[in-house]
This record gives structure tokens, sequence and C-alpha cells, in this order.
């Protein structure tokens, strides 16, 4: 049952960032009259646009955590972010006061990447990337003189690319390990130290684990830049036995986890070879794509498993998606060029309402659909390009 947003009976909601994927779960959850809570480090977030209510906090601190919930007593709490005190989690769930989602193990375990690696490749022995964790530069020039050049630098705990740098000498060293102390999401982490891995495409496995079972998306393709996500596109063409390998192994990890929720979960596909790589627990940045290639987006799938209700991707139609970026443009940037993005076929836009821009933030996506991948990016490309911003006069 669910009941009437601002009542008694009302279902609540409380989301742990507020991002533009916590938007979209969101909104999501007004369709079906779930009330809504957005909560970030910084005012007017994306999600807390279309919340019912918002509330800036540190959730590096457990006890502000712990003390919103116990003043909002949600129903359910969705972290969307890395950066929050997962002890508090834990002990929301120990204490009965809500659901974490997908539980608060597995998010421990998958906010900082030496839980997940350690998990997937010590304790469930999938193929990884060969690996080393570092709490030092000295540490990691160590780690890096075992592992070999080039290499991936990233802090444990990071998204979209913060603070990640691919090594390819000793001198360079130095440089990424500044580079992850000071851009990932917080500071003085341990980073993990990654031997280079030589794929033919990667992709993410969306897997939704419902009262109903495991459910699998079609698989994402995409291409990052310095880490980050650019573009993505569904279905990434790929052989029958390596799309049988990588569910396999997404459902051997994500069963382990445990919870009711989306996964987003990446692997480097090489010929018939497939190597697990990172997971998220939580709707993923590359399938802003499944706005437009499915009838239940990620989004949709992930509230759906949360209140346990059917789940049904329902895939209609090759798409694309192309990110948006600004660079230091400040408070509040202003768009233009949406007449051109918008007339291109089967398009669609995707702003996201960042207050504040600075270096190459992503403010939005296009997305597009087409009889084939290939033309579906290409038009995904034309919408993002249109799109002009400059910084407020």
């Amino acid at each position: 049952m669910l009941g009437t947003p601002l009542s008694a009976s009302a279902t609540r909601l409380l989301m742990l960032g507020a991002g533009e994927l916590g938007k979209e779960v969101l909104i999501a959850a007004q369709r079906l009259g779930v009330e809504t809570v957005a909560v970030d480090r910084y005012a007017d977030a994306p999600a807390m646009q279309v919340a019912h209510r918002s509330h800036v906090l540190d959730m590096t601190d457990p006890e502000a955590i712990l003390a919103l919930v116990k003043r909002e007593r949600p129903h359910f709490v969705v972290p969307e972010i890395e950066a929050i005190a997962t002890s508090a989690l834990a002990e929301i769930e120990a204490l009965g006061l809500a659901t974490v989602v997908p539980s608060a193990r597995a998010v421990q375990l998958t906010m900082d990447r030496e839980g997940i690696r350690r998990l997937a490749a010590e304790e469930l022995g999938l193929p990884t990337s060969p690996y080393r964790f570092a709490g030092t530069l000295a540490e990691l020039e160590a780690a890096a003189a075992m592992l070999g050049f080039p290499c991936v630098i990233k802090p444990v705990m990071s998204s979209s690319g913060k603070g990640q740098s691919i090594v390819r000498g000793a001198a360079e060293l130095a440089l990424a390990w500044q580079e992850a102390q000071t851009a990932g999401r917080v500071g003085g982490q341990r980073i993990i130290v990654e031997g280079f891995v030589d794929f033919d495409f990667e992709i993410t496995l969306l897997t939704v684990r419902s009262a109903f079972g495991t459910t699998f998306c079609a698989p994402i393709g995409h291409r990052q830049e310095a880490g980050d996500y650019v573009e993505s596109w569904q279905p990434q063409p790929m052989s029958e036995a390596a799309l049988q390998q990588a569910e396999k192994m997404a459902q051997l990890v994500t069963s382990n986890l445990g919870g009711r929720g989306l996964y987003g979960v990446e692997f480097f596909v090489r010929g018939e070879e497939v190597i697990f790589s990172e997971l998220s627990p939580r709707p993923h940045d590359t399938g802003l794509v499944t706005l437009a290639s499915q009838r239940q987006s990620e989004f949709d799938l992930h509230l759906r498993a949360i209140l346990g209700l059917p789940v049904d991707p329902g895939f209609r139609r090759p798409a694309a998606s192309a990110v948006i970026r600004g660079k230091d443009l400040g408070w509040g940037p202003v768009y233009s060029g949406l007449e051109e993005a918008l007339a291109v076929p089967e398009s669609d836009l995707r702003l996201f309402g960042k207050p504040t821009v600075s270096k190459l933030r992503r403010l939005g996506v296009g997305i597009a659909c087409a009889d084939d991948v290939e033309e579906a990016r290409r038009r995904a490309r034309r919408v993002a390009e249109a799109i002009k911003i400059r910084p407020a006069s």
C-alpha cells in the first residue's frame, strides 16, 4: 500500500545525495505519490528542486544523518553518492528506523572501491584487473612498480572520474597522488592502483533485485574521458556467450550484497572474456540512456524494486546519450540552443539545474533514439552540441 504525500499515511523516501540521478528517482517517486525528502551538502541541488522537502547536511557526519532520519521518519533511506557516513546507515538499519536501500552492508561495501574489489576478486573469485591499494605516495610508487605502466589511479571513494588518472610513467605518480587526494569525495583517503586492461569495449549491466527475482537490462556501452562518461548507448552489441557470462557474474555479486533495488555493474569485455570493473548500488550515470531506450527507465526500476512492485525494463528502441558539460561558469548558468537541439529527430533533453558550475561539471544530457545504435549516437551528440551555455549576466 502507498499513502498520500504530506498526510499521516504517507510513504516517505529520503534521498542522501541530490544530484541528477537522485532527481530522476524522486520524479519517479512523485508519480506514484511517494513523499520525498532530498539531502545534500549544498543548497538547491537538482533533486531538491523536485522534492517535497530538502535539507543541507554534512553527510559524512553520522550523528547528523541519524538526527535527520529520526526527525523525518522515512520508510526508505536511499543513498545516491559515496561520501556518506555508512556507520549511520548500519545503525539506522539495526534500530529499525528505516529500510536502507539496497542494504547497509551493500552500501558499506560498494561506496568504497576497496570493499567491492576485495569482495569481487578475493571472496567471489571474479576476474578483475590486477590491483593494489595504497595509503601513501611511497605505497603508490611500490604498487605501480609491481603492476607496471600504464596504470590507473583512483580514490577509493569517488564517482564520475573525480580524482582519477592514467599514469604512463613513474614521474607522473606524485601528481596523480595529489589529484586523488584533492578531487575525490573525501580527503586523505586510500587509493586503488589498477593494471591497465586492454579491452574491446566496456559495458554497464543494470541489474535489478526485486521481490520477484533478478532482472537484467540490455547491456549499455559507454565511452569515457578522464574517467567520466561522456556518451552511452543501448544496446551494446556483444556475443551471447559474453553476455551470459556478464549476467552470471552480476547475479553472483548482487546476490551476495542482497537487498532490493537497481545495481549498475560495470565490466570490461575483450573478445569472449568478461572482466569485472566496478559496481554502484544505485542507478548509474551511463543508464540515463534508458530514459529513451526502455519502457521503464533505470529510475523507474529502482523505485519499483524499492517499493516491492513488479519490474519490466521493456526495451523499446536503440538509443544513446551524450553529456553536456560546462566549465567555470559560476552561479546560475544560462542555456540556449534548445530549439536546434530538440529539432533533432527522436530527441530529448535533460538539463539538470545544477546551481553553480566549476571545472568540467556535467550539466545535462542529450538523448536520442534511432533504428540503430550508431545513428542514435550521432543524434544524441547533435543534441548535446546544440546547447550553448554562458554565465549569468
